[in-house]
């Protein structure tokens, strides 16, 4: 079988050496006929594709393609019989096995004898590796991401409890002991708790720039993580006075993240003493409750509450400050509604200035408790 030459200054050798070429190039290799059938191929296309010569020449090309992939193919090869060649242009096809092969094609029109010259080089492995390789990546962005996560939510989180501890000095009556080398240990911790205050405040606004995502849920109980947050709060409870209130008798449990709620229950307490209307104990109420089908926690209190028609598009927003509080980030309610949403669940906010806020969260139905 002998190709035909095209050239017009081809001899008989140079027929042979072309023919020979053809049949050996490790690349596939055909001739294809303005009509959308294979004129001509070379062996390493029935071996690729694992069809025998006379499959594909019986058949139209497209066939071959993969379904995904006709569509552009059949606007390519359009566009090459308008004569305008075609250049590295990747599709997939189905071998006779079913698997599938990536080819990358460089295809050259001749009008005059409608047909069209085309090499194509089988990819497959180097798809192969960018998936492995993409795959890589993902994994290693989710691991990033999930210590983003940690290192954004702890940075944050933790001021409350260091703000707790901070409180404990204002409160200790120095002046009741004599011995100097406890007052020189007093001053240090002081001291060390400050500055951890202002590294972690640091932290915050560094790592403020980037976003916060998604959480893992689990089962979690929420009277547990409740407790573990009134601990880690109980010297600020009891320096403001703050009464709080708690009834979880309509469902306890929830598919949830405990962190993430932890999270959520420590910043609305702390908001909520931070912003307690001046000379008041904060009052504070806690509870469960199902509407609809859909189980909902009610976090509300008596405190300074907000002006929703001025503040009701931004009150979740990042950095994001409402009232004039030294300590204030503008990040709570932030980190809370990130939690809440990328959960699967909602939060609203009714409030009005000086008569208090209520936060109703809805938790994604497919909950539990």
């Amino acid at each position: 079988m002998i190709i035909k030459d095209f050239s017009p200054c081809a001899n008989s050798k140079d027929v042979f050496n072309l023919e020979y070429f053809f049949e050996l190039s490790p690349d596939l290799l055909c001739v294809a006929g303005f009509d959308g059938y294979f004129k001509k191929i070379n062996p390493t296309v029935c071996k690729t594709l694992g069809y025998t010569p006379e499959e594909l020449f019986s058949r139209p090309i497209d066939s071959f393609v993969h379904i995904e992939d006709r569509d552009l193919t059949s606007k390519k090869r359009q566009n090459i019989i308008r004569d305008n060649p075609l250049l590295n242009f990747e599709n997939r096809y189905i071998t006779k096995s079913g698997e599938v092969v990536w080819l990358s094609w460089t295809s050259m029109p001749i009008p005059s004898e409608n047909v069209v010259f085309a090499i194509a080089k089988n990819i497959t492995h180097k798809k192969k590796q960018e998936e492995d390789r993409n795959s890589l990546l993902n994994n290693l962005t989710k691991i990033n991401n999930d210590l983003k996560q940690l290192t954004y939510s702890t940075s944050h989180d933790l001021r409350a409890p260091v703000s707790n501890l901070l409180s404990v000095f204002s409160l200790m009556d120095t002046s009741k002991i004599q011995d100097e080398e406890t007052l020189e240990f007093i001053e240090m911790l002081r001291a060390s708790a400050e500055s951890l205050k202002d590294t972690l405040n640091g932290y915050v606004d560094e790592l403020s720039k980037k976003s916060v995502l998604k959480v893992y849920t689990e089962e979690v109980d929420m009277a547990n993580c409740l407790q573990a947050v009134l601990l880690s709060l109980s010297s600020l409870i009891q320096h403001s006075k703050a009464r709080i209130n708690v009834d979880f008798l309509a469902f306890s449990k929830i598919k949830f993240n405990k962190v993430a709620l932890e999270s959520v229950f420590l910043n609305l307490i702390t908001n909520s003493i931070k912003y307690a209307k001046p000379e008041s104990s904060p009052v504070i109420f806690i509870y469960t409750k199902t509407e609809d089908g859909i189980n909902q926690l009610i976090f509300a209190d008596e405190g300074q509450g907000f002006d929703m028609d001025k503040v009701k598009d931004q009150i979740f927003g990042f950095n994001q400050k409402f009232h004039q509080h030294t300590d204030s980030k503008g990040i709570g309610l932030y980190l809370v509604h990130n939690y809440i949403t990328s959960a699967g669940g909602r939060i609203a906010i009714e409030s009005k200035i000086n008569e208090g806020s209520t936060f109703i969260i809805s938790f994604k139905t497919d909950r539990t408790g």
